[in-house]
């Protein structure tokens, strides 16, 4: 029988699970054997009992991390990677973009990985896409941030003791994050614009009921897969300029541009930041790969200017209980896609042909095999 670990995130700021009892249910059901490490959920809002009621077994870290497939969110820290097995499978997000050697230490010990945000962004391949869904989340997070740190109300008050206009704000990128941004703000009462560099995403904008902000910086940004490519040199500067003026009359800005495995593109510059109002907020979703703002501070809350700028960089996090839940689902329709039951007992298939397992399996048999 195929055993499953299911360890605790050893990382300080993730609150998140990989599987949930739920999740777990459905693995059950398939015919594997789930061995959760104690108290792996708790941060998530899953204790140990919830986990006994499916009937899995609660392990210390060793047993857990000794399993024949490892699912966590976050790939495995230096002294966590020798835990794993010669021959084990571990699935998870782990950070393809980054050049560091862990996908060759994990081919020498043997390992076989897939990296979730590897997967492709398409039909068949939905149910399993970790950006998409934490993005979702991260995007609906984000605006209560903003209106946490903003020191007025986001919606049109009318009251006996005055009233208040509606907040303007900008959504800066709008993919999965941007779009549930957008649909959140408005729905607390915001009065919202958006600008993406992909003139594709305009109907999606206005679906929503924003205004999109169109610049001409002379060139299309649309990239493969869905996702934005980065800008030439000139193009950037132009982009950058044209945006200023914009981001000076706003009073909430959340800015989501990223360029998978490149550095985030600067959208609001200091001179914007210098030119806001007072009391404003920048809530700067890219602050992790080098911020869409200079001023950003990955993980911090900073004021420059007058201006409150959120660099967190783990939004899914503020929210564990849905986040584990949709991530969970992800990894289920994964190894339902991966298993091959044979006789009652089911076994992992590594369809080299299937361009989901292609796309995301990062090393395989003691070979590397990401393309970038």
């Amino acid at each position: 029988m195929i055993t499953i670990g299911l360890p605790k995130e050893s990382r300080q700021d993730e609150t998140r699970v990989a599987l949930t009892p739920d999740a777990i249910k459905k693995l059950c059901k398939k015919g594997f054997q789930v061995k959760v490490e104690k108290s792996a959920g708790e941060r998530a809002g899953f204790p140990d009992s919830a986990y006994e009621m499916e009937g899995v077994e609660l392990v210390d870290a060793a047993q857990a991390w000794g399993t024949d497939v490892l699912l966590k969110v976050h790939r495995p820290s230096d002294s966590e990677m020798p835990r794993l097995k010669k021959g084990a499978l571990l699935i998870s997000m782990l950070e393809p973009y980054l050049k560091d050697g862990f996908f060759e230490k994990m081919a020498g010990q043997g390992v076989d990985t897939i990296s979730m945000e590897l997967i492709p962004r398409t039909s068949r391949a939905q149910s399993m896409d970790v950006l998409s869904s934490q993005a979702n989340i991260a995007g609906y997070r984000a605006v209560l941030e903003a209106a946490a740190h903003y020191g007025r109300f986001l919606p049109l008050m009318m009251t006996s003791a005055g009233s208040s206009k509606p907040a303007k704000v900008m959504i800066l990128g709008v993919g999965v994050a941007g779009l549930q941004a957008i649909a959140t703000a408005k729905r607390m009462g915001a009065t919202v614009e958006a600008y993406d560099i992909r003139p594709d995403v305009k109907e999606q904008i206005q679906s929503l009921g924003a205004k999109v902000v169109e610049l001409d910086v002379g060139e299309e940004g649309t990239g493969t897969g869905g996702y934005a490519k980065e800008l030439s040199e000139e193009g950037k500067k132009k982009q950058q300029a044209l945006l200023t003026e914009r981001l000076k009359k706003c009073d909430v800005i959340i800015s989501t541009a990223n360029v998978p495995g490149r550095r985030a593109p600067v959208l609001i510059s200091e001179e914007a930041v210098k030119g806001m109002r007072p009391g404003s907020v920048i809530v700067d979703m890219a602050a992790a790969t080098g911020g869409n703002c200079p001023l950003s501070e990955p993980g911090h809350v900073v004021t420059k200017y007058g201006v409150k700028i959120v660099g967190l960089v783990n939004y899914p996090s503020l929210v564990p209980t849905d986040s584990s839940q949709f991530y969970a689902n992800n990894l289920v329709s994964l190894l339902s896609l991966m298993v091959d039951d044979q006789a009652g007992k089911p076994a992992i298939r590594y369809d080299l042909e299937d361009d989901i397992i292609s796309a995301a399996l990062s090393t395989y048999q003691g070979q590397v095999r990401l393309k970038n």
